[in-house]
This record gives structure tokens, sequence and C-alpha cells, in this order.
């Protein structure tokens, strides 16, 4: 943990993200950030802002949407146990995603197939819909 930086060391926020892994490289975090994906204390940011401890990040990773307090600053990519340290994961986003988790896993989310193809008549009424 000797590589883990002081809250006055001065980290940008695509960093820290790809330091804490919650994207596999800063590109794809920077991509993110830029595309809205991530908010940083409830507003949309860019890869620059420099992080600071004690902050909210809300970001969509995957499936799940993760809403973190930043714990400590860190601009070096490390072990999954280490980068954990770096952040707390609120209570009501652990309880968001399991719940998200359970649906997917009983296909609540998903749209089921249909059990049948659609006849003529519906077929056209899904191409007027579809305005086609």
């Amino acid at each position: 943990m000797n590589q883990i930086q002081s809250e006055k060391h001065i980290i940008r926020l695509d960093k820290w993200l790809w330091a804490a892994r919650f994207y596999k490289t800063r590109a794809i975090a920077k991509d993110m950030i830029n595309g809205g994906k991530v908010h940083y204390n409830g507003q949309r940011t860019k890869s620059s802002k420099n992080a600071e401890v004690g902050a909210k990040i809300r970001l969509r990773q995957g499936h799940d949407d993760r809403e973190v307090i930043i714990k400590v600053l860190s601009g070096h990519r490390q072990g999954a146990s280490i980068a954990q340290t770096l952040y707390e994961e609120t209570s009501e986003s652990i309880n968001k995603r399991m719940i998200n988790a359970e649906a997917r896993r009983l296909n609540i989310l998903n749209n089921p197939a249909p059990e049948h193809k659609p006849d003529k008549k519906q077929r056209r009424q899904l191409m007027r819909f579809k305005d086609y």
C-alpha cells in the first residue's frame, strides 16, 4: 500500500477510475466520462476533473449503476483487493445492484421471446406502428 497516495496529490478522475478498476483502460474511462456515464457529485464532468476524497461518483458499469464515495486517491493500478480500499459503495447502490441481478437472473428485465410469430394482420400493425 506504499503506492497509494494521500489526499494532497492531484489525480485525474479518469486515472482514478482506472486505478480503482472500474474500467479496464484509461481510454475507456475517459470515453465513459465524456459520454455522460459518470457523474461527479451529481453532475456531469470532464475526464480531466481532479478527484477529491469524499466525492460521490455515480457510474455505469455493465448492466449496473454504482454509487461510490472516494476514500483514497491513487494513480497506480494494483490488485483488486487494494483497489477496493480506494472507495466505499453506498448501501443503496449495493441493494439496487442485488435487486437488478436477481431480476436479470429471473429474466424479468429482458423481454422474453414471444410464444408464436405474429400473423399477417399483426405484422401490418407492427409496420404501421414503426412507421415503415
